[in-house]
């Protein structure tokens, strides 16, 4: 190889990673915004069709995640006209891009402008709680994400059960696994036998669940456990991600994962964490139609 070549290979090199890190780190983090579908079928489910609009993850904070993309989000999802919306919590934004964080008293009214015509109800995530300070002392909540979501009208669960009577199934949720940090550990506050002994009776049952590693412990009572926390790893090439966060690595990273009769489906989210960076796992509405 003469010069001329090794230099125009170099350039050529250099050009892509240039053209990659800026499509990685303002592109796909900051201006793209997908739908993503899923279709469940599950032979024990009663109740009649449903279709489940999911939020994961918001990380919320400029210059990605402003009120701004809340809104245009807020839009999109009420579009798709849903018969409940579920956010699963990650509401707080961690990583060093951001320039200017948004406060959860200002993003709440905004989440209030989500419309579905069975309601809107929320999990908190391990951010959530380990930005509350004063829970973080106490090892307990009450949590001020919590109480801001509650403030402005939406559902917080928190190992939680209660039956949607007009839809004939219930609706679970459960607190978060990660959620106090003791002696360099983080603890969680889930307690899932505790959640499922609420449920009095053989109607379906949908599980939200902040962090998917909760999912092996699920009775196959449960017909669908949903999720977030893993982003999709934020960056994930042919349906492969190098790091995952979670003890399971890339088994429940993203997606619909189908094991022993039981079904999960894991959103990539609308925010990042650890590093402003998305590629492979644009921000994604997660939608999955839940049917016999």
């Amino acid at each position: 190889m003469n010069r001329r070549r090794f230099i125009k290979g170099l350039l050529a090199v250099t050009l892509a990673g240039l053209i990659t890190s800026v499509y990685g780190f303002f592109i796909e983090p900051g201006l793209r915004l997908r739908v993503r579908k899923w279709h469940v079928r599950r032979e024990d489910w009663t109740a009649p069709p449903l279709r489940i609009a999911v939020l994961a993850d918001l990380h919320l904070g400029e210059p990605l995640v402003g009120l701004d993309r809340i809104k245009q989000v807020v839009r999109r999802t009420n579009a798709l006209a849903p018969d409940m919306i579920l956010l699963l919590g990650d509401f707080f934004a961690s990583h060093k891009g951001v320039l200017r964080p948004v406060e959860m008293k200002d993003l709440a009214p905004v989440l209030a402008n989500l419309e579905a015509k069975n309601g809107v109800f929320a999990v908190l995530g391990n951010h959530d709680w380990w930005d509350d300070r004063q829970a973080q002392r106490r090892g307990a909540g009450p949590n001020q994400y919590a109480d801001a979501l509650e403030q402005s009208g939406i559902t917080v669960l928190s190992n939680t059960a209660i039956k949607l009577e007009a839809l004939g199934f219930w609706l679970a949720g459960l607190e978060d696994q990660l959620a106090i940090w003791r002696n360099g550990k983080p603890q969680g506050l889930d307690d899932l036998s505790g959640t499922l002994a609420q449920i009095t009776d053989d109607a379906p049952v949908v599980m939200m669940a902040h962090e998917p590693d909760i999912f092996p412990q699920v009775p196959a009572r449960v017909a669908l456990t949903l999720s977030g926390h893993t982003h999709g790893g934020q960056i994930r090439l042919f349906g492969w991600s190098p790091i995952v966060p979670s003890k399971f690595g890339n088994r429940y990273a993203y997606g619909h994962v189908r094991e022993g009769g039981r079904d999960l489906v894991v959103s990539g989210g609308i925010g990042c964490s650890i590093l402003p960076v998305r590629f492979g796992v644009t921000p994604e509405i997660t939608v999955i139609e839940l049917t016999a």
